[in-house]
């Protein structure tokens, strides 16, 4: 386990990181907008799971060698970013099937977590901000790195659950006023679905290992 001060010095930076809008906090906003409180909440949920490999992998040393390859990363990020624009035009195809009282059933929460799930696991960056971060809070003479490693992604992962699900609620529940009218219904889950796409265009976009 890493000395308590590098630990605690790790959580202090990895809330500052994680309360600043990015790729993961996007997306759960662009679900819940899209399809409410609980889909985000479990969109949370499957993002933060979905990333567990990749603290593993950082951990036992296989990160790395995915961050230093153009290709693999390059690969991942097309592959994450193409599902991000496919759940986003789902997302504006069945607008109107979000407004309450219609006959479509909402979506199962295993499909959600899945979702969520992919996400997580296409995202390169994840690997490659542990690769870079998680290193410089080890002490090598506090006993086994990879053990220090996975205890400091583990952390980093915990803490993004809570923090997003904040995110998730508070888009979910500036919804439920739009949830009043259909057509405002329809337009915000065609809009989160718009964010989605623009999310997976801009990841896609950006330089191979930005």
């Amino acid at each position: 386990m890493p000395p308590f001060e590098n630990l605690l010095a790790f959580a202090i930076a990895s809330v500052v990181i994680i309360v600043i809008p990015g790729p993961s906090v996007l997306f759960v906003i662009g679900r819940s907008i899209a399809l409410g409180r609980r889909a985000g909440v479990l969109s949370v949920v499957g993002n933060a799971l979905g990333t567990v490999p990749a603290v593993v992998a950082v951990a036992f040393g296989v990160g790395a060698i995915v961050a230093s390859s153009v290709a693999a990363f390059t690969v991942i990020k097309i592959a994450g970013a193409i599902y991000l624009v496919y759940l986003g035009v789902q997302a504006i195809r069945h607008r109107h099937a979000h407004v309450p009282g219609t006959d479509s059933a909402p979506a199962s929460a295993r499909k959600l977590l899945a979702e969520g799930f992919i996400v997580g696991m296409t995202n390169p960056k994840t690997i490659a901000f542990f690769v870079a971060v998680l290193p410089q809070f080890v002490a090598p003479s506090a006993g086994n790195v990879w053990a220090q490693l996975l205890l400091l992604g583990l952390t980093f992962q915990l803490l993004a659950l809570v923090c997003d699900s904040v995110w998730a609620l508070a888009a979910g529940t500036a919804r439920a006023w739009f949830a009043r009218s259909p057509r405002r219904i329809s337009t915000l889950a065609g809009t989160g679905g718009v964010m989605m796409i623009g999310l997976g265009g801009t990841l896609a976009l950006t330089g191979s290992k930005s």
